[in-house]
């Protein structure tokens, strides 16, 4: 496991150093069946505020999120259901990431979406650098509950703080940015 989170670091740090991030990029990562793929964050204004990364593990998917120019506060995040971001409104990556058709939020005793995450904390510069486990998905394409399924899918952060309750976004407010993660 630690050999993983440094490799992670290793592959993130030298992304974002050589200004390399291809679209949707997916690339075999060593170590036995790992995945990995590589996607820019862009904004409402279609401009790209940051990487987002996501690294098969044995339980689900990691995801680093490392970004610059975002309101500062707690935002919601989600991985919703469609692979295409669409400025401004990124209605176009449709809703959370919900198979098993349960309502939103990880307070809700009905259960919650499998794309719900927890909420990020942006610096007051408008920075975030955040680590995020996403169970019970897989890079894997054809696979069961894929990340990587035929039409992609997509990361959103939202304008506000997620309340884990509040079908079916938690409140969090208006979608800022969205990071496509498709296969090629």
């Amino acid at each position: 496991m630690k050999q993983k989170i440094i490799l992670f670091i290793v592959i993130m740090t030298l992304l974002l150093v050589s200004g390399c991030g291809s679209n949707n990029m997916k690339v075999p990562v060593s170590g036995g069946s790992e995945q990995m793929a590589v996607a820019p964050l862009i904004n409402t204004k279609n401009e790209k505020i940051g990487e987002v990364s996501f690294v098969e593990g044995k339980d689900g998917v990691t995801i680093a999120v490392i970004a610059e120019g975002l309101p500062p506060g707690k935002k919601g995040i989600h991985i919703h259901e469609t692979g295409v971001c669409t400025p401004p409104t990124f209605t176009s990556a449709g809703g959370h990431l919900n198979p098993a058709h349960r309502e939103h939020g990880f307070d809700n005793p009905k259960g919650f979406h499998l794309g719900d995450l927890p909420n990020i904390e942006v610096d007051a510069n408008g920075r975030v650098s955040a680590e995020l486990e996403l169970k019970d998905v897989t890079l894997e394409m054809g696979q069961k509950n894929s990340l990587l399924d035929r039409d992609g899918s997509a990361l959103v952060i939202h304008a506000n703080e997620d309340d884990y309750k509040t079908d079916p976004s938690g409140n969090s407010g208006d979608r800022i940015a969205c990071a496509v993660v498709k296969a090629k």
